[in-house]
């Protein structure tokens, strides 16, 4: 999880670096005080930078740049997210498809205990 919050938000601050914390925060729905705990982790770890954001009227206003390693760090992660929703997708199909199965053999097996051929509509229904 604290992975898939990193990759989001360097993510977002790529193409926003303005945001604020409260922003991101509501873009990914954690707590401002986890936006501010991964923040500070990414900045200590040298993938982001604060500048100020000059187009603020609140010049203590800062924008979240990724640097040269964050940039490369966000590269990285996005392999690895899109890998593994990728293999999510895959088991989801494989589940969809089996609950699909189950559906008709229980559809089938309803209908011979009740006297009617497989796949066949009651006779209600004609």
């Amino acid at each position: 999880m604290q992975e898939e919050v990193r990759f989001r938000v360097l993510r977002l601050l790529q193409n926003n670096p303005e945001m604020s914390q409260r922003e991101l925060a509501a873009a990914l729905g954690v707590s401002l005080g986890r936006v501010n705990y991964v923040l500070k982790a990414l900045v200590e770890k040298g993938l982001v930078k604060f500048a100020n954001f000059s187009a603020a009227p609140d010049k203590r206003r800062y924008a979240y740049v990724l640097t040269p390693r964050g940039l490369a760090e966000k590269a990285a992660l996005t392999g690895r997210f899109l890998r593994r929703k990728t293999a999510e997708f895959e088991a989801l199909k494989a589940e969809i498809e089996a609950l699909r199965g189950e559906l008709s053999e229980s559809a089938d097996e309803a209908g011979r205990r009740q006297g009617h051929a497989p796949g066949l509509p009651d006779s209600d229904t004609i």
